[in-house]
């Protein structure tokens, strides 16, 4: 035991090497938790104040860049489906990978992919690009639903392609890649039902697991008290586990009655599930073996959201719900709804948490800043001109916050 949990964090930190404390490296931050160290982040923004750029996009997108070596990357799509009804011809829909300058807001590459035809004639809200770009400091990996799975330099030299499926879905793809040792690990729910986990140099197939049903979860990593980890994946009806090397089921405990979207967060070992149009939040204890529903199943509780992901701050869970346009605060050790707020407008981005802040991005109505306590604080709410939609999570970039919208990148930061 004491030699595969060496070997495990020796090939963590050779996985690392290249990426810097500052970086986000894939979908909400480092260990998917939508959580930065940073402070001195902007409080309040509009076009006139805080905003230090703002880069037109060649296309839209639900998808949320990373940050890699002082350089921001980002998928979009173009000629096809953009705005709220179905525009040109599916054969003109053309992928793209960007590659944007923090420093100055200017485009460095933008990598045109043709698609895997026949696509969705229309994807509805999310689009074409909705899941975020991952990396391990080497490369930069996207994930393209029927299109696959590419990896590229991080200057944008193509390297590979696979495909992990070839269904399609009127939601579209939403899950993001998970790197994990020397693995690509993909929730191929909708292409092909599967769990895929891809050989990062070649891009051959390794392992498959079953089970995805009516999942948009991103894969997550739960750290145990003893260093290992496990992979956990939120899907209809189901939470299950898998080694991440090997793609073997651990175990499964009942889950969400619904299709998935929300993402999982964990702390001290514990995974934390929300999800579903009847609305619920769960608290798993991870590491168990078998059908752990009984025996690691902490609390239940009436609380949840359709799209929007949690974030855990100090001893509590925060999220909006874009279902119901509810603010929640749920205690992690038991489940006690703290409060639950009626909130202004409606979120599809999952929270942010810095700074003593929780940053929530509506898709409409702008960003609101609450503080991040279990009392319920509106601390500013901010909004550009651009009417554009924006579904994207933001991210901390150094002491900036970057935001995406359907038509701009944006990067605000603070005068204080």
């Amino acid at each position: 035991m004491i030699m595969r949990i060496c070997c495990h964090v020796i090939a963590v930190l050779c996985c690392v090497t290249s990426l810097n404390a500052a970086d986000w490296p894939q979908f909400r931050g480092v260990d998917s938790q939508g959580v930065s160290q940073a402070t001195g982040l902007p409080l309040t923004w509009d076009d006139a104040s805080n905003l230090r750029w703002k880069a037109k996009l060649p296309g839209a997108g639900a998808s949320s860049p990373i940050l890699l070596n002082d350089q921001l990357y980002v998928t979009c799509y173009s000629g096809y489906g953009q705005g709220t009804s179905s525009s040109g011809e599916l054969k003109d829909l053309r992928l793209h990978l960007l590659a944007v300058s923090h420093a100055e807001g200017s485009i460095v590459f933008d990598r045109v992919i043709e698609p895997t035809f026949p696509e969705t004639e229309r994807v509805r809200d999310h689009g074409y690009a909705a899941a975020t770009p991952a990396t391990d400091g080497d490369a930069i990996y996207v994930f393209f639903g029927k299109s696959g799975v590419m990896r590229f330099t991080p200057d944008g030299e193509f390297v590979w392609r696979t495909s992990v499926g070839d269904g399609t879905h009127e939601w579209g793809c939403g899950t993001s890649p998970v790197l994990f040792e020397d693995l690509v690990i993909v929730n191929a729910s909708v292409e092909s039902g599967d769990l895929v986990a891809l050989n990062k140099q070649s891009g051959k197939e390794v392992w498959r697991a079953g089970g995805m049903k009516a999942s948009w979860n991103t894969p997550h990593l739960v750290t145990l008290p003893d260093g290992r980890r496990e992979l956990v994946v939120s899907v209809r009806d189901d939470i299950l586990a898998f080694d991440p090397a090997t793609g073997k089921s651990l175990w499964q405990c009942q889950g969400i009655p619904d299709y998935v979207c929300p993402s999982i967060v964990s702390k001290d070992g514990i995974v934390y599930v929300i999800g579903g149009r009847q609305s619920r939040a769960m608290a798993i204890r991870a590491g168990g073996r078998g059908n752990v529903t009984d025996s690691h199943l902490l609390w239940s509780a009436n609380a949840g959201a359709n799209v929007c992901s949690p974030v855990i701050h100090g001893d509590h869970l925060y999220w909006v719900s874009d279902r119901n346009s509810v603010a929640y605060c749920v205690a992690l050790a038991t489940g006690e709804v703290v409060y639950q707020e009626r909130f202004p407008d409606q979120p599809y981005a999952s929270a942010l948490a810095a700074d003593g802040k929780l940053y929530i991005v509506t898709r409409e109505g702008g960003t609101y800043v609450l503080a991040a306590s279990p009392e319920y604080r509106q601390l500013a709410h901010n909004r550009f001109a651009d009417r554009s939609t924006f579904n994207a999570s933001p991210i901390v970039a150094g002491n900036d916050l970057i935001l995406r919208s359907d038509s701009y990148l944006y990067c605000i930061g603070s005068d204080d």
